[in-house]
């Protein structure tokens, strides 16, 4: 058919295709396999893209020591990749320089999977999540939300620099790459439903939620407000059993008394800010460390240990927690 009736089915298609479609966006996944014992290991830095220096290569060097003794599959990356903004584009020489020539340890030519920080907004976005990088380096894996189901513990990184009110009527002199991300609210109301669909359909032992910005802190930021509000009940209401998390240059563990939700915080891969804490909360803190350093988790079935290393490779604190084995894990 044609005439008025056809041109308002075209009208209707393309109405349908600009409100609708986002509505039902879902967050790509990826397939990790764990060891043969259906163990699995990796490495947590986050805010280190400096060149190598504030000591990024000394943790570099740590991580690829204990990479190796704990032989992790993969590193996760908490954001604030490159400073001070970003990539200026996928031919920025900073991605040899502060990525490619720093983490040259055998132990981490392993996946990485990254998020990004409320610096890498500052650059060009488009450049770190283009698969141009991935081809300069096969480990180098970064979208602004995403899943990793690795069958025993399910991640879900999720973009949170969206999310920060400031950065948007309070830029001071920065300049945001907000592509992709506008209309901000249709986007934070669509991720915001994607995780919680997400985590609800997961049937993982162990659910690990992955971010930049710090859900709970007594650092030099504190806590986002912002996401303690919008993304912290759909965790609780999931059952989430970490939040990991960058953006406060330090090593952190911060445990809650109306969930079962840890805290942990590794922003330390390179610049730190010594004695930045408001020891507020204090029977919460586990760990507060104002160095540079990085984590590492172990998981199996039944339990999760986590470590956090300084730049001398030291353990700075220890924790674990255990689930039981049920009848279907076997």
């Amino acid at each position: 058919m044609s005439g008025p009736w056809n041109k308002h089915v075209l009208i209707t298609a393309y109405l349908l295709c600009v409100v609708v479609a986002p509505c039902l966006s879902e967050l790509e996944r990826f397939a990790h396999a764990p060891k043969p014992d259906g163990s699995l290991s990796f490495l947590v830095v986050g805010d280190w893209g400096r060149r190598g220096g504030y000591n990024q290569s000394k943790v570099a060097l740590q991580m690829g020591n204990v990479g190796e003794e704990l032989d992790i599959d993969f590193v996760i990356s908490t954001g604030d990749n490159f400073y001070d903004d970003g990539l200026t584009g996928v031919d920025d020489p900073a991605f040899h320089q502060s990525f490619m020539d720093i983490y040259t340890s055998p132990s981490l030519q392993k996946q990485w999977y990254n998020v990004l920080g409320n610096h890498d907004y500052r650059g060009d976005v488009e450049a770190q999540l283009s698969p141009v990088l991935r081809e300069m380096d096969s480990r180098w894996i970064c979208l602004r939300s995403f899943i990793v189901n690795t069958e025993i513990a399910e991640f879900f990184f999720v973009d949170t620099t969206p999310f920060v009110d400031k950065y948007f009527v309070e830029p001071e002199d920065h300049v945001y790459d907000w592509r992709g991300v506008l209309p901000r609210h249709q986007y934070l109301s669509n991720l915001l439903k994607d995780v919680d669909s997400a985590l609800k359909e997961s049937k993982s032992k162990w659910k690990i939620v992955v971010g930049h910005h710090t859900m709970r802190s007594v650092g030099h930021h504190g806590d986002t407000i912002e996401i303690r509000t919008q993304l912290l009940p759909i965790l609780k209401a999931n059952k989430v059993d970490l939040y990991i998390n960058g953006h406060d240059h330090c090593l952190e563990h911060i445990s809650s008394r109306d969930s079962d939700i840890q805290y942990l915080t590794s922003g330390g891969g390179s610049k730190s800010w010594k004695g930045d804490v408001d020891p507020l909360n204090h029977k919460e803190i586990k760990l507060y460390y104002d160095g540079q350093g990085f984590m590492s988790a172990q998981i199996t079935q039944t339990q999760i240990d986590v470590a956090f290393y300084d730049i001398f490779g030291n353990v700075m604190h220890k924790w674990s927690t255990y689930k039981q084995l049920l009848r279907s894990d076997a």
